[in-house]
């Protein structure tokens, strides 16, 4: 019997080390996992009131490898999509892009386990600062202004315009 008990421990002594290593990786993978879906879930929130930007645009390019084994998420992700591919939306179909937006940040929310802390009305409603969205409003305003001025920079320089300024100064 005493030898059963040594070659126990000589078993575990060498099992036990391996185990942990393997436990250990498979934690840190889930923990990894959840990291890339929160910083996922963080950008769609942080963007849903400004718009359209770089970060947005990566997370959801993203999405399909991240929520990989969400079912759900990438469902909702693939309605969203759907929406957002439509040619020149008319206001209707801006409303219903906005909504499955949001869906798909509440499908995120609840795959990350926040589903009734995080609600519909709180997706729905970020906080915007006035100041921040007329900062915004300027600099669209002042970029429009830029692009006008340059198409009428181009126009004037168009040779049928060229030629016709040249001969106002020979005359």
């Amino acid at each position: 019997m005493d030898i059963y008990y040594k070659i126990l421990n000589i078993v575990a002594l060498l099992l036990i080390p391996i185990i942990a290593v393997i436990v250990g990786q498979k934690l840190q993978e889930k923990a990894k996992k959840r990291d890339d879906k929160m910083q996922i879930f963080k950008i769609l929130m942080t963007s849903r009131g400004l718009g359209w930007n770089q970060d947005m645009v990566w997370a959801l390019n993203i999405l399909d490898v991240v929520f990989a084994d969400d079912d759900a998420v990438i469902r909702q992700w693939r309605s969203y999509y759907d929406k957002l591919c439509i040619e020149k939306p008319s206001d209707t179909d801006l409303k219903k892009i906005l909504t499955e937006r949001n869906k798909l940040i509440e499908q995120i929310s609840n795959s990350l386990g926040y589903k009734g802390k995080i609600t519909w009305e709180t997706i729905q409603n970020p906080y915007i600062p006035q100041g921040m969205l007329e900062a915004m409003n300027k600099t669209q305003e002042f970029q429009i202004s830029q692009q006008n001025l340059m198409n009428m920079f181009q126009q004037m320089m168009t040779p049928a315009n060229q030629e016709n300024a040249e001969e106002e100064v020979h005359n």
